[in-house]
């Protein structure tokens, strides 16, 4: 299942290098965790519990980079099932 457009966009930006993030889209809770570019890598969609862990589904992101090693080709999230019922 392929994210939404509005929260692909919002997760190809930059953010802290390795860091967690807790954010809102469109009612839902998410947490996604960043690469040493600052780059999202894994992402957290759902409902957040008490505890502060979230209950829904957890997403990775592949990047392939251009020989420079730093500029990316291309990325895409899959889908890695559900987390925490």
């Amino acid at each position: 299942m392929p994210l939404h457009p509005d929260l692909d966009k919002k997760l190809s930006k930059t953010f802290e290098p390795k860091t967690s993030i807790d954010d809102v889209f469109k009612g839902y809770d998410i947490t996604f965790v960043t690469n040493e570019y600052g780059e999202p890598v894994t992402l957290f969609f759902g409902k957040r519990r008490p505890d502060g862990l979230i209950a829904g589904e957890r997403y990775t992101r592949t990047i392939k980079r251009e020989p420079d090693g730093v500029t990316v080709k291309s990325s895409h999230w899959d889908l890695r099932g559900k987390i925490l019922r």
